[in-house]
């Protein structure tokens, strides 16, 4: 659980609270950016159902946790995990160009 203390949630996404969460720490971000990531996980949790969060380790990789309600039946864990690599193949440059302004900006690298 240590590792996960140390993770910064950048957004993420339920569909028990219908809501979005976006970190203001992540304001810099360009409008067109947070935009497309609000879209990408508001759909994930209407298609799949449960939490989705995008979260940088401490090494600034960026990793999409996925949670769901012990007592949700209807949370598709198979969905889930084709879902999450559909988005990592069509949102490949968004997300690696993530990484890069996470590894800049918040942990000094060059």
């Amino acid at each position: 659980m240590a590792m996960y203390d140390d993770n910064k949630i950048l957004c993420g996404s339920s569909s028990y609270e219908k809501v979005f969460y976006f970190n203001p720490e992540f304001d810099s971000l360009p409008k067109t950016i947070k935009e497309e990531l609000q879209i990408m996980c508001v759909l994930y949790t209407a298609q799949v159902g449960g939490i989705l969060r995008l979260e940088y380790d401490r090494e600034g990789n960026l990793l999409l946790t996925v949670d769901a309600r012990e007592d949700d039946f209807l949370f598709d864990e198979i969905g889930s995990g084709l879902k999450i690599r559909e988005i990592q193949a069509e949102k490949r440059e968004l997300l690696e160009n993530l990484e890069t302004y996470y590894r800049v900006f918040f942990l000094q690298e060059d």
